[in-house]
């Protein structure tokens, strides 16, 4: 199965998962849907399949940024004069003392900010954007799930 054929079946799959979930108004479910599909079409713009190979397993990952580029409200879309634009995944292991340590990855890598287009910044802006929204839309759903058991 090609990497656009797996995409396409998991995205059935949530698609039919979202149509069974109660408590969840339609014109969200459309949202999400949509964030979805155009969250995988990023991923093979911009070629993300590269260096992580399974997109079913990029929101394993705990949060995502962006280095090159600002995504703060006040240096929103700014490129970093001299700066390397890579999206970096962050996920946390446990060290042999117990302790929480982050591991950064680097899930693109896109070269010196400067020479990027715009529509290569804003293809990778949108991706890390819509990451986080479906993020969001996963723990909305966790808390559905627990709140229906009070029910």
């Amino acid at each position: 199965m090609t990497s656009i054929e797996k995409i396409n079946f998991l995205l059935n799959e949530v698609e039919s998962k979202l149509e069974q979930t109660p408590n969840t108004h339609s014109g969200q479910n459309t949202l999400r849907t949509y964030n979805l599909k155009r969250l995988a079409s990023l991923y093979e713009t911009l070629n993300l399949s590269k260096k992580h190979p399974d997109y079913e397993t990029i929101f394993k990952y705990k949060a995502m940024n962006l280095a090159g580029i600002g995504l703060k409200n006040e240096d929103f879309g700014e490129i970093r004069e001299g700066k390397y634009v890579q999206i970096i995944s962050i996920s946390y292991e446990i060290s042999s003392t117990g302790k929480k340590i982050a591991k950064n990855s680097s899930l693109g890598y896109f070269g010196k900010a400067e020479k990027l287009s715009e529509k290569e910044k804003s293809n990778i802006i949108e991706f890390v954007l819509r990451w986080r929204y479906e993020k969001t839309f996963k723990h909305s759903e966790h808390y559905q799930e627990l709140l229906s058991k009070l029910h």
